[in-house]
């Protein structure tokens, strides 16, 4: 088949116009509001999991892109970009959002590696450790108090019911109990007193901490049940990559001359 002049500089018209056409997804009072900005907020919603990507949802964000457009333009013409306010929540916006994609950027160059994520994954399993106790704590003021309390329990008394007077008041009713928990999930002091105890002891001395001293027991000790490396490398990642883009913001901060 053989266009006809007419017919072919139509077509090539129509081609031509085409993509032009589709970058807008319309316009408001004049102003062309391009496709991508739906496209990208869709991309947005779809990545964080609130949503499909459904004729739907494209039609519910380009009346709110439009709608916004609208109360924009309003916004201008009634001089909000001049306030000082405006302006300065402006410019912390563009700052943000500066700063992000730079974030992106260095990480997407300095990507977080298995091998950092393994060395960190070994690290939290040596500083766990591989047992759990039952912990009970009875938490008092000074030093003698704790001791007396300590005399009382090898004198036959029974913790549980120390702990009433314990200041702990979240724990004082139930007996002190701290239930179940890894020693380094407590203070550094608290923790190596729960690691030197053995089933059903009580310390020998007060432990001391910021909140005052205790009087520690372990209850029961088990293998502890440590999550495997897969359950919880995405969090270990969003560690190392939060480390990393405190150490380059670190750094430039060093380089910058500042007066």
């Amino acid at each position: 088949m053989t266009f006809k002049p007419a017919r072919l500089l139509l077509a090539l018209i129509a081609v031509a116009a085409a993509p032009a056409f589709a970058q807008n997804l319309a316009v408001v009072n004049g102003k062309a509001i391009p496709s991508s900005r739906v496209d990208a907020i869709v991309k947005q919603v779809v990545a964080q999991g609130q949503a499909q990507d459904t004729p739907q949802l494209r039609e519910q964000i380009k009346k709110e892109v439009i709608a916004r457009e609208v109360l924009m333009q309003e916004a201008t013409k009634e001089g909000y970009d001049k306030k000082p306010d405006v302006k300065q929540a402006l410019e912390n916006a563009r700052q943000s959002i500066m700063i992000s994609a730079l974030a992106r950027e260095y990480i997407s160059k300095h990507p977080v590696s298995d091998a950092e994520v393994q060395a960190e994954y070994d690290k939290f399993k040596a500083q766990t450790g591989d047992k759990e106790y039952h912990v009970r704590h009875i938490l008092v003021d000074t030093e003698q108090a704790a001791k007396d309390i300590i005399a009382k329990i090898k004198g036959g008394a029974k913790f549980e019911d120390l702990a009433k007077q314990s200041k702990d008041t979240g724990t004082a009713s139930s007996g002190g109990d701290l239930d179940w928990a890894v020693p380094s999930a407590f203070p550094p002091e608290f923790g190596a007193a729960v690691k030197g105890l053995q089933k059903g002891q009580v310390t020998e001395t007060p432990v001391h901490t910021g909140n005052g001293y205790h009087v520690v027991k372990v209850d029961d000790i088990r293998p502890a049940k440590l999550p495997a490396l897969d359950e919880v490398k995405p969090q270990i990642q969003e560690e190392l990559a939060q480390r990393k883009l405190a150490a380059y913001q670190e750094e430039m901060v060093k380089k910058a001359k500042v007066q």
